[in-house]
């Protein structure tokens, strides 16, 4: 073989190895330290170590049990936890300029625009999703947001990646609904009741249903997104915060035999009884949250009460629109832990509760061998307000770090 043809291989092998590195394609083989490792996936491990290879968890287990390969790479914590998951927000669509340039999450041309998809609208590198991240963060259900009846699509990313295609989990996660006044259109607009929102909605249903007998179904986009919640692929994400609308979205689910999800239910505690009859999963309403209006009676103690009820819940970012930021759940599970929720409680609301609800905890969620390798590293008790999260991993790379 002559010089030439040797000189242009060795090019392209380097070339090749540098396209990797820009990427970040390539995984790391790494061993995590903890103090104490909450798993969620059963008791804290005190001076435990996860094992991370190929971007999924090798092993889990105490330091004399789990053994560390040569030329792992050591990174040690006081506490380890499994990455966190936000299981309700915007981030991504709007941004932390708080100006039209970028907010993304709601388009007001209609009130039912179900073909949206969030997917469409989502920027990764948004230095929202950096910051989250920052606080382990590393799972993120967003979407349009609760202001109109249909605001359009969610789906869940992972926090780290270039390019949305880089960081999607599910692409289709939920159908955002809004039941109540934020769902209403404005004077001399419709849906401007409560009434017409469910006729509304009902009527869409309806056509759903019929299209779902023909034989040739319809393939226009608007048509398409409601047959996948007739066929009950895709759940409706129902934002209800008055009793009474969390009793329509209740009977509409009935009607249609539809999947949803509740969302914020700040009346809850009215109709505990008939949510958890219903099987249906809660997304609480922020702890940050204004009260007013709709969410008048939200309370900081909703989430134990919920849990306490024996319902699904998890803790979420939400959305505000004067808030040119996002709020972080790991700030949301610590104000819960000091209104009624235990520290482990706390925790599942945004790492194991959370996957579940969305369907993921067969991956991620908890440590576990074979799960995505997402992890949290933490200085101090993670719910306190003197604590740092120090590193953050997701699909086995390290992704954010601090050197104290």
């Amino acid at each position: 073989m002559n010089r030439n043809i040797l000189n242009k291989l060795a090019f392209l092998a380097f070339a090749v190895a540098v396209t990797l590195c820009a990427s970040q394609t390539f995984f790391a083989q790494i061993a995590v330290k903890g103090e104490t490792v909450f798993t969620m996936a059963g008791e804290p491990i005190k001076n435990g170590v996860v094992l991370v290879k190929d971007g999924k968890i090798e092993a889990v287990g105490a330091a004399a049990q789990v053994s560390i390969p040569s030329g792992y790479r050591v990174i040690s914590a006081k506490v380890v936890t499994p990455g966190l998951i936000d299981a309700h927000s915007v981030v991504g669509l709007n941004g932390y300029l708080n100006q039209p340039t970028d907010q993304m999450a709601l388009d007001g041309s209609g009130p039912i625009q179900p073909e949206l998809r969030a997917f469409d609208s989502y920027n990764s590198r948004e230095v929202l999703v950096q910051w989250l991240r920052e606080f382990g963060v590393t799972t993120v259900h967003t979407g349009h947001q609760p202001s109109a009846l249909v605001s359009g699509q969610t789906m869940v990313v992972k926090t780290f990646g270039n390019e949305v295609d880089d960081v999607m989990i599910v692409p289709e996660a939920m159908i955002s609904v809004t039941l109540g006044r934020d769902g209403l259109a404005g004077q001399g607009k419709s849906p401007g009741t409560r009434a017409k929102q469910i006729a509304m909605l009902r009527a869409e249903l309806i056509k759903a249903q019929e299209n779902a007998k023909k034989t040739e179904r319809p393939k226009d986009l608007r048509s398409v997104a409601w047959l996948s919640v007739i066929d009950r692929k895709v759940p409706l994400l129902i934002t209800a915060d008055k009793a009474q609308d969390i009793m329509s979205a209740l009977r509409l689910a009935k009607e249609f035999n539809l999947r949803i999800v509740l969302d914020s239910v700040s009346e809850a505690q009215l109709v505990m009884k008939e949510i958890k009859e219903s099987g249906f999963p809660v997304i609480v309403h922020p702890t940050m949250a204004r009260p007013g209006g709709d969410s008048e009676s939200l309370s900081m103690e909703d989430a134990a009460k919920i849990k306490a009820a024996g319902i699904p819940v998890a803790l979420q970012s939400g959305y505000e629109g004067y808030v040119p930021k996002t709020r972080v759940v790991l700030y949301e599970a610590g104000m819960a832990a000091q209104n009624g929720l235990t520290q482990r409680e706390a925790l599942e609301l945004i790492t194991i509760d959370a996957a579940k609800i969305l369907g993921l905890d067969g991956r991620i969620g908890s440590l576990a061998a074979g799960k995505d390798a997402d992890i949290a590293l933490y200085d101090g008790d993670p719910l306190e307000w003197t604590t740092h999260c120090v590193g953050t991993i997701v699909n086995g790379k390290v992704a954010s770090e601090v050197v104290r």
